[in-house]
């Protein structure tokens, strides 16, 4: 049996114990349907195999390899991976198109008595959908910009917001990037279509009655760029602004970016990428802060010089529908809790 999927909220709704990725592993890679795994029935070198013997002599001896090695990497899943599932368990399977080698993986299951379903159209349709709800369509959401200078634990109240009941997309975290150029994250970031596909299902499983909070980001969230009608939107929303004085705000980076000061022939490589915005001895100096574990001085003067007039002209590109500024004297842990209560309210009346 073939699913059609017409929203990317269908798989939630039909309840299948597994979603298999029958292509090669580089494939899957790149991109792949939410919660699947990859039981690829030809690996890369496999596939590379198979379509030059298609272009280069047959394509019937093409089919005669693959499927060779189809039933041998099949029979390994079923041996390995499948070995302990019963006899009700019911997988959905799909390849690039929906076509031969999921419905070879998918014939295989079904004889063993399986309750087996296809993705009609495979991935492509699937990334279809993803492709129509970022570039087809407006957020269906009122959308709120949580905005603040560099430090102003904005992803940390994101959190605290949805924590408290209030719709959130946390862009970083879908990005896997706290959005600077010290933002990597163990992990690095997925790709362009593995970020896309999380975003459009988090935009898709929206209430459009309530507002949506985002935090402030230029276009790009490390080296992954938004959709345009998010950015868009994005730019004309209102916004809640948290005000902090920067000595705070570089006492909260210093521990906010403990993995990366720990680190120090990473964090000195970094310093060294602004090397072209700073004169050298603006450098030396942060790499000097840097060698004597001065991390606390170190974010304040980057915040002082690099990142709070960058982010004041950043600002400055977008007229905003509204603004309240959510003024915090501390942004230690047991203080975070009031500054989001006080976000919280300011959110609720600029979408009110």
């Amino acid at each position: 049996m073939a699913l059609r999927l017409t929203s990317l909220l269908d798989l939630d709704r039909h309840g299948f114990d597994a979603i298999i990725d029958v292509r090669s592993p580089s494939e899957f890679e790149e991109d792949h349907l939410p919660g699947a795994v990859n039981l690829p029935v030809l690996d890369d070198a496999e596939r590379a195999r198979v379509g030059t013997i298609y272009k280069q002599q047959s394509p019937f001896l093409a089919r005669k390899m693959g499927a060779a090695l189809v039933a041998r990497n099949a029979a390994q899943h079923l041996e390995g991976p499948l070995s302990g599932m019963g006899g009700g368990w019911r997988p959905l399977v799909y390849c690039w198109r929906g076509g031969q080698r999921s419905g070879s993986f998918a014939t295989i299951l079904a004889q063993v008595g399986w309750r087996v379903d296809l993705v009609d159209g495979g991935y492509k349709a699937w990334r279809r959908l993803v492709v129509e709800e970022l570039h087809d369509r407006d957020v269906c959401s009122p959308v709120v910009v949580l905005d603040g200078n560099t430090g102003s634990a904005k992803t940390e109240i994101l959190g605290l917001l949805a924590r408290r009941g209030l719709q959130v997309i946390d862009l970083e975290g879908l990005a896997n990037h706290r959005g600077s150029l010290f933002g990597h994250r163990e992990g690095g970031q997925p790709t362009q279509k593995a970020f896309e596909g999380r975003l459009a299902m988090a935009l898709a499983a929206l209430d459009p009655a309530r507002p949506v909070v985002v935090e402030a980001e230029s276009s790009k969230v490390g080296d992954l760029a938004l959709p345009k009608r998010l950015w868009a939107a994005m730019g004309a929303a209102p916004r809640v602004r948290i005000a902090v004085l920067v000595e705070e705000r570089a006492a909260y980076l210093s521990r906010a970016y403990a993995d990366l000061t720990e680190d120090r022939a990473r964090l000195e490589h970094t310093i060294m990428l602004l090397r072209h915005l700073h004169a050298a001895d603006v450098i030396e100096s942060w790499r000097g802060m840097v060698a004597g574990g001065q991390h606390a001085a170190l974010a304040e003067d980057l915040m002082r010089r690099h990142y709070d007039p960058r982010y004041e002209r950043h600002r400055d590109r977008f007229e905003a529908s509204g603004c309240e500024v959510v003024a915090a004297q501390s942004l230690a842990p047991d203080a975070l809790e009031d500054v989001a209560d006080r976000v919280a309210s300011a959110v609720q009346r600029l979408a009110g």
